[in-house]
């Protein structure tokens, strides 16, 4: 094939770096007509602080209502564990134990994670991954399979074969000597030999089938790879590689389900050009359009192809909008609390993530932040993630 691809701007550089507030005033407008149609004269600013109170209680009250309902959705379909793959997103330190320099086991990683300490994960705190398990009332931390702390008896909780620097594209990983796609797989099949001899061959089988499979990559086939390696570059246009790519995640998804997963969660890519480190190379001081176009054709085709899959392989398959949960936070950040969106908490925020964030000074309160590193979000705006993801699971998965 002929690329005839003109990379966007910045592209060579990336290289050198590998509703509360708008929902508060408007019940309390209405709280306080109610009010003075009674007659009730009461001082402005003791009812504001009495009124958020009343509003936060009502906003915690009405998320746990929806958990609620998603725990029984769970209890209800018997849903055992959740099985994860994929990149830095959800690895929880798989790569400490890899010759790669993509790590994260050293400070100030895991700043606010359990006792303070690095675990591997590319965030302050917690992943989607671990998060979604904890409201699915599962586990509160999904460890990784080639970790240390897996006991036998973890194993029936699940288990993270994800690899951070992997991808859909096998390339993506050889260039960054971490696991590739169809290795994470072969560690899915040790996995269920190991719960075969603790839990017994019916259990073993029932425990898979009934687990969530979740699955998040492709930014790295873009950021690591295409966009920066001439290899594919000159082998596809960018929609031929998009389809490149959801040809894999549809092969992977089907080796899955012949290994015995019935349903699957499967995560799109953010949108490129709001990563603080690709609006650092290319200078913009938004998002880059031509990035984040990227990303909407590929999430665009990955719901087409999740909808052709729970067709062919009668199974249940929910997209996770990942694109859609950032840009929001991005545009509105008032509403979900955060005061920097355009940088990480990490350093200058603007190109240090993996090794070049190591024994950084951080911002005071990452749950301001929108992003951690460069490149990662916040443990905060990884929950919010997982909320959204939580919701498409209950709609399309336990429907």
């Amino acid at each position: 094939m002929q690329s005839g691809y003109k990379r966007p701007n910045g592209s060579l550089r990336i290289a050198q770096h590998i509703t509360a507030s708008r929902c508060f005033e408007g019940v309390t407008g209405l709280l306080l007509l109610s009010l003075s149609s009674t007659g009730v004269s009461l001082e402005m600013e003791s009812w504001k602080v009495a009124l958020m109170s009343v509003v936060i209680v009502m906003l915690q009250n009405a998320r746990a209502s929806t958990l609620n309902e998603v725990r029984n959705l769970v209890v209800r379909n018997n849903i055992t564990c959740v099985l994860v793959f994929g990149d830095s997103t959800v690895d929880p330190g798989n790569n400490n134990r890899l010759p790669t320099t993509f790590k994260s086991n050293f400070r100030p990683y895991g700043k606010n994670f359990l006792e303070g300490k690095p675990s591997g994960r590319f965030t302050n705190g917690r992943l989607p991954s671990d998060l979604i398990a904890s409201e699915l009332g599962i586990t509160k931390v999904i460890p990784g399979f080639l970790g240390q702390n897996l006991t036998r008896e973890g194993l029936i909780n699940g288990a993270s074969f994800a690899s951070a620097a992997s991808g859909y594209d096998d390339l993506t990983a050889n260039l960054s000597t971490v696991l590739p796609f169809w290795k994470q797989i072969e560690y899915l099949a040790h996995y269920k030999i190991h719960l075969r001899e603790f839990m017994g061959e019916e259990k073993a089988s029932e425990i898979v089938s009934n687990a969530v499979f979740l699955i998040s990559a492709g930014t790295n086939d873009f950021i690591q790879n295409y966009f920066v390696e001439a290899t594919r570059a000159t082998q596809y246009k960018v929609e031929e590689y998009v389809d490149f790519l959801i040809t894999r995640m549809a092969d992977y998804v089907k080796e899955l389900h012949r290994h015995g997963g019935t349903r699957f969660v499967v995560v799109g890519i953010p949108p490129l050009g709001c990563l603080p480190l690709v609006r650092t190379v290319t200078g913009e001081s938004n998002c880059a359009e031509q990035y984040n176009n990227v990303g909407v054709l590929f999430n665009t085709k990955l719901r087409a192809k999740l909808a052709e899959l729970q067709k062919l392989l009668h199974v249940k398959a929910a997209y996770a909008d990942i694109y859609g949960s950032l840009l929001n936070a991005i545009r509105r950040p008032q509403k979900y609390g955060f005061v920097e969106t355009s940088k990480g908490c990490c350093g200058t925020g603007l190109f240090e993530y993996g090794e070049t964030c190591r024994d950084q000074s951080t911002c005071e309160d990452p749950s301001k932040y929108a992003f951690w590193d460069a490149v990662h979000p916040t443990e905060k705006m990884y929950n919010i993630i997982a909320n959204d993801a939580l919701k498409a699971i209950g709609v399309q998965v336990f429907a």
